[in-house]
């Protein structure tokens, strides 16, 4: 936990100027399978700000962001994806030295709720990007003795096949979540009881979004339109799941093999909680 914070850091970072359309940089994170890109300056190269899917999905209609659509272009999907990403970056970004251990950067992913911090050398330049995944696949093998019960969520936000892509953006942007597992059953039985019919995650709904049949097929430029899409057509019906047993080196196993950053726990049918690599670096600042 002490060592440099270099040895597991991304260092062919992929950035994009502030000038960048929004519609481009969903490109971009699909075409690299990244869920934030840092936004730096062409000329000095220092970090001006980081978009992450979950702004994206802001835009798309899950908070205050969709205002951009909405007032802004009158409800004009189209001309409102060529904006610049500058209008939808974050700004206030947390930086860390290239000098800095693994342990700070845990500490302060943690006390912050963010999942990667670029990290600048001496000249404020950006020199590497750090993840909760980087994090977690690192030390995956020191914590065969810790299971999923031990820190999953039990409190699993889910929803139904039926239900909008701007509702589901909504959900998510609200309560912070990457994913939801998509649930089914009869009507008396409560969510958490239902049967997992799948999951959708915040880069689902982004993939989807930028399709090139999409914007191609879009007969109407009324985004309202496009988010009315249910969660049926976009979802992962073959959703990996784990069981409260499992161990947390055998997710972060998991997780490097199949490309992803959370799954639901299931026992007996039924979900019992969601564990994601942010639980997993609680599990790491306890080693």
């Amino acid at each position: 936990m002490n060592e440099n914070i270099m040895k597991i850091a991304s260092k062919d970072v992929v950035s994009i100027p502030p000038s960048k359309s929004i519609k481009d940089t969903a490109k971009v994170m699909m075409e690299h399978q990244f869920r934030r890109l840092p936004i730096t300056d062409p000329g000095s190269g220092k970090v001006l700000g980081i978009v992450t899917v979950m702004d994206i999905l802001d835009f798309f209609g899950g908070g205050n962001k969709f205002n951009i659509i909405e007032k802004k272009y009158e409800d004009n999907f189209l001309s409102a994806i060529n904006e610049p990403v500058r209008e939808i970056m974050s700004r206030d970004v947390i930086c860390l030295s290239e000098k800095s251990s693994t342990k700070e950067v845990v500490d302060v992913m943690l006390a912050n709720q963010i999942g990667a911090i670029p990290i600048v050398d001496s000249d404020d330049k950006l020199a590497g990007i750090v993840t909760e995944r980087d994090i977690a696949l690192s030390i995956a093998g020191e914590m065969d003795d810790r299971t999923a019960q031990d820190y999953m969520s039990t409190k699993v936000f889910t929803t139904t096949p039926g239900t909008p892509i701007e509702s589901a953006c909504k959900i998510m942007v609200r309560n912070g979540l990457r994913r939801i597992p998509i649930v089914g059953g009869e009507a008396d039985i409560s969510k958490a009881a239902k049967k997992l019919l799948g999951i959708v995650t915040s880069t689902d709904i982004i993939r989807f979004l930028n399709a090139k049949e999409l914007f191609d097929n879009l007969n109407s430029n009324a985004a309202s339109k496009v988010l009315e899409t249910k969660l049926s057509d976009i979802m992962v019906k073959d959703a990996i799941i784990v069981e409260p047993e499992d161990t947390i080196g055998e997710i972060c196993e998991l997780f490097k093999i199949s490309n992803i950053g959370g799954v639901p726990v299931v026992k007996d049918n039924t979900i019992v909680g969601i564990i994601t690599e942010r639980d997993i670096l609680r599990a790491v600042k306890n080693l």
